[in-house]
């Protein structure tokens, strides 16, 4: 019997790779959570960058909590089983009218993981939707053969290599993944997805997480990272990242910077430009 999700909602994400929207925070929640962001943000003097943006869980303790939200986890294991892991989480921010997009593309392509069971979700904590540049995925492309992929290194682009899938994407074919703040949505990570420029007045902040059961295995690196977040391990293919006991846990903060070492390394791994920071 599903936790959290529909067997209509879990039917569409096995047939088409997506599912859209899950409601995973409350007003209360994605407020403070924005707040917490800004103010960090405001602090240092500039929005977050490089490393900041990724393994954030342990950087900041608010969204290791987000990881771990029994609403949110409950719909990951109706997906993928009892037994999670987090590989990463990530923020994607989009200046209010700026250019910067996420060029058409598959994770799985660059993340080195065995499977394609991981389920990555992309929690909004402003308005994503079409003005703003959210996502949009092409359904059942999870069930195609890898495409081809270029790395355009464009200035715009907010992927690390500035991929993008080598064949043109036929927009009709795509759905538009719209979410208010505190929903999510879910694909599979060998969904085809990408965004446009945020064209409006608010920034575009959103963050991902990308959970997968704990019998994945990292294929590009000896040494890899992710948190348990349900369950158990009895396969230890990734070392576990520490829970952090506040903001920039200085025990977390130097693992912090050996996991996101890592992870550059494997989405970089063949790549003619050298590993520079996430």
């Amino acid at each position: 019997m599903p936790k959290a999700l529909s067997e209509a909602a879990i039917r569409q994400y096995r047939d088409e790779g997506y599912y859209f929207p899950v409601p995973v925070l409350t007003p209360e929640e994605t407020l403070a959570a924005r707040q917490k962001l800004e103010t960090f943000e405001t602090g240092q003097g500039h929005a977050l960058d490089g490393a900041q943006r990724s393994k954030s869980h342990l950087l900041f303790k608010w969204v290791d909590d987000i990881m771990r939200t029994p609403r949110l986890v409950d719909a990951v294991e109706d997906l993928i089983g009892p037994n999670i892991l987090c590989w990463n989480t990530v923020f994607w921010i989009k200046e209010a009218r700026t250019p910067s997009y996420v060029g058409w593309h598959q994770d799985l392509k660059y993340w080195g993981l065995d499977n394609d069971e991981l389920v990555s979700v992309w929690i909004a904590l402003s308005p994503a939707n079409r003005e703003s540049g959210c996502m949009s995925v092409l359904p059942g492309s999870h069930e195609r053969q890898m495409l081809e992929h270029d790395d355009t290194y464009h200035e715009n682009n907010l992927l690390t290599r500035g991929q993008e899938i080598a064949v043109k994407v036929d927009e009709s074919e795509t759905v538009l993944m719209a979410l208010e703040p505190g929903q999510a949505s879910f694909h599979n990570v060998k969904s085809a997805h990408g965004s446009g420029p945020n064209n409006s007045s608010d920034r575009r902040i959103g963050l991902s997480l990308h959970y997968m059961p704990t019998h994945t295995k990292q294929t590009l690196a000896d040494w890899d990272t992710a948190a348990l977040v349900r369950g158990e391990d009895t396969f230890g293919n990734f070392v576990h990242t520490p829970l952090p006991t506040m903001d920039f846990d200085p025990d977390a903060v130097a693992f912090h910077t050996r996991a996101t070492d890592a992870t550059r390394k494997i989405v970089y791994k063949d790549s003619a430009a050298e590993a520079h920071t996430l």
